[in-house]
């Protein structure tokens, strides 16, 4: 079965999550956007072998660890989807801009597009692309365990923003109604900052897209 641990990480208290099968004991890391002595030790403490890094989005305090941990740990990158490639150029000058440490770019090893899998040990999780927040934004979804990693597309009570570069609204309005509700409204969801919620919670008391 597929267990996880969430890791706030850098200034901008981004959830990194580390999600492992227990049988193999086998770890993908999510989004690992920065202090990765933190993270390297948290991957030590739960015994587990670090195989994948997955991103959901490559806005830097998602993404600014990856290159750093990839070439420390021979990793390969899966995600995002294709429409982030120019956030993902653009790490060193976002480091810049935002006072974080310095963020190479880097080539995903594979791609993501919506519909795809990704796996590790013996649990299997879904892809779904869910633009608006950044254009190449995907979730990660396990039906196994009732939980989904949708970065910054929803957070307990909000939404991701969507006035950055290639943000759009429309957009990121229909991926939580078009992609994330189906999931079902007793998934747990872990956003990209802040606590857990379910999608149901959401759909009844989210300002921004309560009732739908």
């Amino acid at each position: 079965m597929l267990h996880y641990e969430t890791i706030p990480v850098t200034a901008f208290q981004q959830n990194c999550s580390i999600v492992w099968c227990d049988e193999t004991m086998k770890a993908a890391i999510i989004d690992p956007g920065g202090d990765l002595e933190v993270l390297l030790d948290a991957v030590q403490k739960l015994g587990v072998t670090l195989e994948q890094i997955w991103l959901t989005h490559a806005h830097i305090d998602h993404a600014g660890g990856t290159a750093e941990l990839s070439q420390k740990l021979g990793l390969p990158i899966i995600g995002p989807h294709p429409g982030d490639q120019f956030w993902i150029d653009g790490l060193p000058m976002q480091g810049q801009r935002f006072g974080l440490p310095h963020a190479e770019s880097f080539t995903p090893t594979r791609w993501l597009h919506d519909g795809d899998t990704v796996s590790i040990g013996h649990s299997t999780l879904q892809v779904r692309h869910c633009p608006g927040h950044t254009p190449g934004h995907v979730v990660f979804h396990s039906p196994e365990i009732q939980r989904a990693f949708v970065g910054d597309v929803l957070f307990a009570g909000s939404i991701g923003r969507t006035d950055f570069p290639q943000g759009n609204h429309a957009q990121l309005i229909a991926s939580i109604t078009q992609r994330l509700w189906p999931m079902g409204d007793d998934t747990v969801f872990i956003p990209g900052h802040g606590p857990e919620s379910t999608f149901g919670r959401e759909r009844k008391t989210n300002p921004f897209v309560g009732g739908t």
